[in-house]
């Protein structure tokens, strides 16, 4: 590993230490899940703190947890048994660009699939699938199925897909909640079938300023291949667990407030 190498490891590792705390959970989407311990309600709630995940983090939590107010706090209990007029709750619902009829229809596919199958990871990859899958894959997969029935087309734009070149900031965050796990018990670790190692690097404004910096990715765009390009270079760092830079990267561009 050369200089440059390993002292840019140093100063990622030290901010992973700091940032990778339960102190963190508080002011993050991510505290919405943690306020579950059932595997179905983590998936379902966290879902929704990672869709909505965009803009004021404050604005982000309390419009999540609004969410699963209206499910009574249970989330997978409401959307495996909920009656049609339980629903009307939801139509004054918004979020930024999120409205009503995009979260009915986040809750009609959520019934849909646990009517099928036991948890969300099989939405991601099939049961059928015997072999490691590739995230590329798993996320073209899950777009894919998840319109795979009628719905509103408004409602295609808060689901990415690395088919047009997003970076899919939201949908690999929620990847890493649910894959990857340590001891400081920030992230879930409920799922499985993908590693960690297979993860890709969440990649947002606050990160993408700091990577592009540290001169890890070419320019400033949110694109899948910058998030590709930055996760190859993270591995070179931690093969086994790259994303867990993301915790200093992110923590860097808005706590600390780098331009």
């Amino acid at each position: 590993m050369t200089v440059i190498l390993h002292t840019l490891k140093q100063l990622l590792n030290s901010k992973v230490e700091l940032y990778n705390q339960k102190d963190f959970i508080e002011k993050d989407p991510i505290s919405i899940p943690h306020k579950y311990s059932k595997k179905q309600d983590i998936e379902i709630a966290g879902l929704f703190a990672a869709i909505l995940a965009w803009g004021n983090r404050t604005t982000i939590i309390n419009n999540t947890n609004k969410i699963m107010q209206l499910m009574g706090d249970k989330p997978y209990e409401f959307i495996m048994n909920h009656e049609p007029e339980q629903l009307k709750p939801f139509t004054d619902f918004v979020h930024r660009t999120f409205n009503a009829t995009d979260l009915l229809y986040f809750i009609t596919f959520l019934q849909y699939h646990y009517r099928q199958y036991e948890s969300l990871e099989s939405a991601f990859v099939p049961l059928h699938d015997y072999f490691s899958p590739n995230v590329e894959a798993a996320l073209v997969h899950f777009h894919n199925y998840f319109f795979s029935f009628e719905h509103p087309d408004r409602t295609k734009k808060h689901i990415a897909t690395p088919v047009n070149n997003s970076a899919c900031k939201r949908i690999n965050m929620y990847l890493r909640w649910m894959v990857r796990k340590d001891e400081q018990g920030v992230d879930f670790g409920i799922w499985a079938k993908i590693k960690p190692s297979q993860l890709i690097c969440p990649l947002d404004v606050h990160v993408a300023r700091v990577a592009y910096r540290l001169q890890l990715i070419p320019d400033l765009k949110a694109t899948w291949q910058n998030a590709v390009t930055l996760t190859a270079f993270l591995k070179k760092l931690n093969p086994n667990d790259p994303v867990i830079y993301d915790y200093a990267l992110f923590g860097i561009g808005v706590a600390e407030k780098v331009d």
